[in-house]
């Protein structure tokens, strides 16, 4: 990550990093563009008034996502979110075979799981916690987020939190995923401390 801090135009973009110790990650997203470290899937993902929109496109016929490529094994980190207009949004990581684990966010409380390995039609999703809760259209909230030791953890300033512990936690991770079903939900100050 430490060449990230030479890249100008992620300097451009909004990035920070730290010249010590571990690196930090940091996008507050005042570019104009998304930098290229950011790789849209599906979806239209765009920047707007300082914010990362992002909405499903009914043509996609399938959920929006947004990829940022930095394989790690353990991370500790934040993101501020918005819903506007989406019900939904999930937070995934992906090892380099296949979907790994997510916290899925909704108005009406929040869940951590493992994925379905695709390739293994015996394999299933495990629901390792979900608390309910509420998160209000058009009101800001941060999530923090934590993996380490095969222990995985969500914690929200609206007091919601979900932990869980699996094996499967304990893979190398390729980077970060933002996942929208539906209209819309305003990203800001995605932060990531530090990651192994």
């Amino acid at each position: 990550m430490k060449s990230l801090c030479l890249t100008l135009s992620l300097l451009a973009a909004g990035f920070t990093c730290s010249a010590f110790g571990d690196d930090v990650i940091k996008d507050d997203f005042s570019g104009e563009s998304l930098s290229g470290s950011w790789a849209a899937v599906k979806g239209d993902w765009k920047i707007e008034d300082g914010m990362l929109s992002g909405a499903e496109l009914e043509s996609d016929k399938h959920a929006a996502v947004l990829n940022y490529s930095a394989p790690h094994n353990s991370n500790d980190g934040e993101i501020k979110f918005q819903l506007n207009g989406s019900k939904e949004f999930h937070l995934s990581f992906n090892h380099p075979k296949g979907h790994l684990y997510r916290v899925i966010v909704k108005e009406d409380g929040v869940s951590l799981r493992t994925d379905k390995d695709k390739k293994d039609p015996a394999s299933k999703a495990i629901n390792l916690e979900t608390v309910k809760g509420a998160f209000e259209q058009g009101k800001t909230y941060t999530m923090r987020f934590k993996v380490a030791d095969g222990t995985a953890t969500a914690e929200f300033d609206n007091g919601l939190k979900v932990t869980g512990t699996h094996e499967l936690l304990k893979k190398k991770k390729t980077g970060y995923r933002l996942i929208i079903k539906g209209d819309g939900v305003l990203f800001d100050d995605f932060i990531i401390h530090s990651q192994g």
